[in-house]
C-alpha cells in the first residue's frame, strides 16, 4: 500500500508541478516565438529572440523592423499567450496564498521543529479515554509529552488542546523515531486493542532498550503478553477500577486519604519518588541521621535500595546508597526541599 505523503511533502509535489509546467510553457513560447518570427519575418535567430522576448514581456519597443500584417497578428498570438502563461502563474500563487496552504506548510514546520526539540518527554501512543487522561495529568505536572493516533479527528482535538500530536501509526518505526523516542524518558501504549498495543510496545522496545513502557491490556489474559513484548508496566484499568471501588465501599477515608495523595492539582500532601544522586549528603546517612522527618517535615514510606526490592517498612538504621530511591509524603515545599538534598 502505498503510503500518503506528509503535508509539506504534498505541497512541495504541487508547487514543483506548478513551476516545471510554467517554465516548459514559457520556453515552448520563446521556442515557437523565435521561429515565427524567422519564418514570418525573415530575421535572424538574434533578432528573432529579441521580438520574441520583447513581446512576451510586455515592453514593446525596439522593433527591428515594421512588421508585416501576418507579423502582427502573430505578435498578438503571442502577447495572448504570454498573458495566459502569466494568469496561470498568479493563479498558482493566489490558490496558494488563500487555500490555507501556507498556513498548513507554516504548522507543519512548526511542529517538526518542535518534536526535534523535545527531550526527556513521554509518547502517548493512542488519544483514547486513557490517554486523553494521561495527556491532562501529564499537562498538570508540566512535563513535556506527544501524542499519536491515527485518528485525524482525534489529532485535530489534540492540537487544539495546545498539544503536539502526530497522525500516524504508532507501531510504525518511522513515525516513533519523528517523535523522538531515542531522547524520550517514556512511552505509554493506551490504544484501543491490546495487538496494537503489543505491536506498539515490541517497535519501541527495539528502537530504545532503556525506554519506561507502560501498556494498558484490556484482558489479563494479555498481560504477560506485554510484559514479555518489552513493557516495563502493564495496567488493567478494570482490575484497578474494581479495587478503587472496593476500598470506597470498605474504607472510605482510606481512599479520601489515597485521593489526596495522589493528584497534585490543589491538593496539600503529595506522593514523590526521589532519586539519590551520588554527590548527595544523604548518601552514606541513615535515615535515623538524615532526620527527614524532623528537619523537613516529610515521611519516608518505602525505600528501594541498588539492586534490591522495594522496602515498605524501611527502619531508622537503614543506610541511603547513591541511586537508592525513596517514596517521601510531604507537601510541595517540603518535596521541592528534600529533591535538592538528593540532587546534591
Amino acid at each position: 500500500m502505498k503510503r500518503p505523503y506528509p503535508p509539506s511533502t504534498r505541497f512541495q509535489v504541487r508547487a514543483f508541478r506548478r513551476t516545471m509546467l510554467a517554465v516548459m510553457a514559457l520556453i515552448g513560447l520563446l521556442t515557437l516565438g523565435t521561429v515565427g518570427y524567422r519564418w514570418l519575418e525573415d530575421l535572424d535567430f538574434v533578432d528573432a529572440l529579441y521580438m520574441t522576448v520583447i513581446t512576451l514581456s510586455t515592453v514593446g519597443f525596439g522593433e527591428v523592423h515594421p512588421l508585416s500584417p501576418v507579423g502582427r497578428m502573430f505578435t498578438v498570438s503571442l502577447i495572448v499567450g504570454g498573458g495566459g502563461l502569466a494568469a496561470y502563474t498568479l493563479s498558482g500563487i493566489a490558490e496558494f496564498l488563500f487555500s490555507g496552504e501556507l498556513r498548513i506548510q507554516w504548522d507543519h514546520q512548526r511542529r517538526t521543529r518542535m518534536l526535534q526539540q523535545l527531550s526527556d518527554h513521554i509518547i502517548i501512543c493512542g488519544y483514547g479515554r486513557m490517554g486523553r487522561n494521561v495527556a491532562h495529568a501529564l499537562k498538570g505536572e508540566g512535563l513535556p509529552f506527544v501524542v499519536i493516533d491515527p485518528n485525524p479527528e482525534k489529532i485535530e482535538h489534540v492540537r487544539e488542546m495546545g498539544y503536539l500530536a502526530l497522525q500516524a501509526n504508532a507501531a510504525d518505526e518511522t513515525h516513533l523515531e519523528e517523535a523522538g523516542i531515542r531522547r524520550a524518558r517514556g512511552l505509554v501504549a493506551a490504544a484501543n486493542s491490546d495487538a496494537e498495543n503489543v505491536f506498539i510496545v515490541l517497535t519501541a522496545r527495539s528502537l530504545h532498550p532503556k525506554l519506561l513502557i507502560v501498556a494498558r491490556a484490556n484482558f489479563e489474559e494479555s498481560e504477560q503478553k506485554l510484559v514479555r513484548a518489552g513493557a516495563d508496566r502493564v495496567i488493567l484499568p478494570y482490575r484497578i477500577s474494581g479495587r478503587r471501588v472496593a476500598t470506597v465501599l470498605l474504607r472510605p477515608e482510606v481512599d479520601d486519604f489515597l485521593d489526596e495523595v495522589s493528584h497534585s492539582s490543589g491538593m496539600e500532601l503529595l506522593l514523590e519518588q526521589i532519586h539519590l544522586a551520588p554527590t548527595s549528603p544523604l548518601v552514606g546517612q541513615t535515615l535515623a541521621q538524615a532526620q527527614l522527618g524532623s528537619r523537613l517535615g516529610v515521611t519516608v514510606l518505602a525505600c528501594k535500595l541498588p539492586e534490591q526490592q522495594l522496602n515498605t517498612r524501611p527502619s531508622a538504621d537503614t543506610v541511603l546508597k547513591a541511586n537508592a530511591k525513596i517514596i517521601v509524603l510531604g507537601t510541595r515545599d517540603q518535596l521541592q526541599a528534600v529533591m535538592h538534598l538528593a540532587r546534591g
